[in-house]
Order: C-alpha cells, then structure tokens, then sequence
C-alpha cells in the first residue's frame, strides 16, 4: 500500500500504549491518532508543563472523545528515572500492546549522562533498550504487542567504535556523528530484539521506522552542520508536518500486515517525505555481529540481560 494515511489505522479500542517523548512533534502526533482510535495512552514525556500542555492539546483537538490518556515522566537518559518509569507502569496495568520508542536528542554539545553514557546514545538508544526489557513481561501479557524503535535517515552515515564509546578521544566527537551512531543503534537494536523474540517463540514483534524530513523541535536544536545551516531555506519546502513524519510510526504501530523487523518510512523523495511504504536501511543496518555487539554493551551498560 502506498497511499497509507490514519485512515486505515484500526480500532485501538482495549489496547494501550505508551510512547517516549510524546509532548511535541511526532510523538505527540502518534499520541493523537492512536487517541483517535480509542487506545488508552500513557505519555512518558521529561517536562511536566510541556506533558500537561500536550495533554490538553489533544483532548481539545478530539473533543475529549478518546480512551484514558494519562502521564507518566521520565528522563529517558537517566537509568534510575527509567527504572522507576516501568515500576509505575507495571503497578498501574497489566498489559501493554505498544510500546513506541520515540524520544531522543539531537546533535547536542557532548556530555555524559549521570550514568557515564554519552548523552545521545544514552537517550535515543540505551534508554529505550533498558525501558523494553524493563516492560517486556507486559508486553508478552499483550496477545499481539509491538515494540516500535523510531529511527533516522541520518542512520546510513552511523558507526560504532566500541573501544572509545563515550568520545572521549581527540576529535572523537562531533554532534552530528554521534546522532547517527545512536540512530543506527535504534535500527541494530529492533532487529536483534525481533530474532530474539522469535527464537524464544514470542508473539511480540519488534519494527522500526523513520519520520524522513519532518519539522520538529528535535530538528531545530542542536549544533547544526554548516550544510544544514546554507541549506536551511531549501530543505524547508520539503520538511513535512508532524502529522505527515508520524505516519511511519504510526504504520508500523497498527498496520495488520506488518511483520517483526520491518521499517517504515517516507516513499518519495529517497524516502525525505510521502506516505509510509516499506523501506530498508543500510547494510550496517543488518549488521547481525554488530547487532549482537551493542546488544552485549546494552546489556552491560544497563545491568540487565533479556531474551
């Protein structure tokens, strides 16, 4: 199907999700449809002013006509947070049908977080690994549960050099490089967790997708590139809304026929913008050594080992 719009998103009636970074862009837009569709909701959002905003945003644009929405805060950087985040949720339900990893940073001064973890990676990757394993047992609760990782095109300039993973040497960092290093991760990381899940037999099934050019705050902060900055006014006639960046999620979060380890994303413009077709990242992408690697650093990292 190339012209997949939320018109074809299901009912959500009787399912739940909880999406990462759901105050603005994107994930907001995701939280909006699958509202839309009679899904219960749990924003996992960093700022309580901007969570309660976007909360009243959308119950004003459905006329409060939606399933329970409800916020839970977290830092999905900080360990502890995430920890305490997926102790909430499983005190408050018993299941969870999707879980969409949407949060991130981008091309931000290097720091580490409280953790040690180079802020990026930590929160666009690590972050999300340890919230999955943390959630897993709701999610294999679900009958058909899905694990969305959102990605980037920025992804296909992404690379891993496991001996220096914080950047910590001469020259070693540079904003934009570590952005796609932890979007590559984001792809590594949903297709080694789907060949887990169906070796252990799961019902649960792990996807990616990638919003393509999309206006948000995510791509207005940080230290843009100087090509970023001369090309700013062109890319701007290209650069899709929220709402059209969200459709691969979204696709990929309720489309019936999606399969464990498939990506979605734009279908025109080398995949910049258009409706959500299946697309496919590059080889690194697939890399399985590579996948099992920073699957064995997560798991370290974070101190816990699933599947």
């Amino acid at each position: 199907m190339t012209d997949w719009s939320t018109a074809q998103i299901p009912d959500q009636s009787a399912r739940t999700a909880l999406v990462t970074g759901a105050n603005s862009g994107i994930g907001l837009e995701t939280v909006r449809e699958l509202a839309r569709r009679g899904a219960s909701v749990i924003l996992a959002c960093r700022n309580a002013d901007r969570a309660r905003a976007a909360l009243q945003d959308v119950d004003t644009s459905l006329s409060g006509d939606h399933a329970e929405l409800s916020v839970e805060l977290v830092d999905i950087g900080v360990q502890a947070s995430v920890r305490a985040l997926a102790d909430r949720v499983a005190t408050r339900y018993d299941r969870l049908d999707l879980l969409i990893n949407n949060a991130g940073i981008m091309a931000v001064p290097r720091s580490l977080t409280v953790d040690g973890i180079e802020s990026q990676l930590a929160t666009n990757h690590l972050g999300h690994f340890q919230l999955t394993a943390l959630l897993l047992p709701l999610l294999e609760a679900a009958p058909a549960a899905r694990v969305v990782s959102v990605s980037s095109l920025a992804h296909r300039a992404g690379g891993f050099d496991f001996a220096d993973m914080t950047l910590a040497g001469p020259g070693a960092y540079n904003p934009m490089s570590a952005y796609r290093r932890s979007k590559l991760a984001n792809l590594l990381f949903a297709h080694e967790l789907q060949r887990r899940l169906s070796t252990a037999g799961s019902s649960t099934i792990s996807v990616a997708a990638h919003p393509g050019l999309t206006e948000t705050r995510l791509a207005t902060g940080g230290q843009r590139p100087l090509w970023w900055r001369t090309l700013r006014p062109v890319i701007g006639r290209i650069l899709q809304s929220p709402a059209i960046g969200a459709l691969p999620t979204l696709r990929a979060a309720t489309d019936p026929s999606v399969s464990g380890s498939q990506y979605y994303g734009p279908g025109k413009l080398k995949e910049m913008t258009g409706p959500p077709v299946l697309v496919t990242s590059n080889p690194a992408g697939h890399d399985q050594e590579l996948a099992r690697r920073l699957w064995a650093w997560s798991e370290q990292a974070t101190g816990l080992t699933f599947l």
